[in-house]
């Protein structure tokens, strides 16, 4: 895998920090939704989190494979639907869940399934950001974010010697 020209790297105490703001802005509406759908694998751990925080009890998954090798996205597979119950009113009582929203492919693949659903990313580029309703910060599409699940603890060089090199 070659790196990326910008790098977003996140921790587990940012993303949770960041999982509870997203809950903080859906505060408003959490009697709206009877359940929440996340996208996997990513939209698992902030899906909990504000389960947790707006008191959703009812969580299920979408599973859509779009990155196969991390550097180019491949065709869209949905590898798990929704329940038919949730699917009820085009999601209308339904919050959608993901990290991030790319180039809005997966949310576009969701969005059609529960097109009155709201939907809520951690993290949202340009692409995918008409495709969102709530989201905490946008990033610059040429940046790749490094999810805590997806690093170890390295040491990492001062900027001033080369953020990769």
């Amino acid at each position: 895998m070659s790196l990326p020209e910008k790098a977003f790297p996140v921790t587990w105490d940012q993303f949770h920090r960041d999982a509870r703001a997203l809950a903080w802005r859906l505060s408003a509406h959490k009697d709206q939704w009877k359940a929440i759908v996340c996208i996997t694998r990513g939209g698992l751990v902030p899906a909990a989190v504000i389960a947790r925080e707006l008191g959703i009890r009812v969580l299920e998954t979408v599973c859509v494979a779009s990155y196969h090798d991390y550097k180019d996205q491949g065709e869209m597979q949905v590898l798990k639907e929704i329940s038919p119950a949730l699917r009820e009113n085009e999601g209308a009582d339904v919050l959608i869940v993901d990290d991030l929203t790319d180039t809005g492919k997966t949310a576009a693949v969701v969005r059609a399934m529960l097109p009155k659903a709201h939907f809520a990313a951690m993290y949202a580029k340009p692409m995918g950001r008409p495709l969102v309703d709530t989201f905490v910060t946008e990033v610059s599409q040429d940046t790749w974010i490094f999810f805590p699940w997806d690093m170890g603890f390295t040491f990492q060089k001062p900027i001033a010697e080369g953020q990769f090199g």
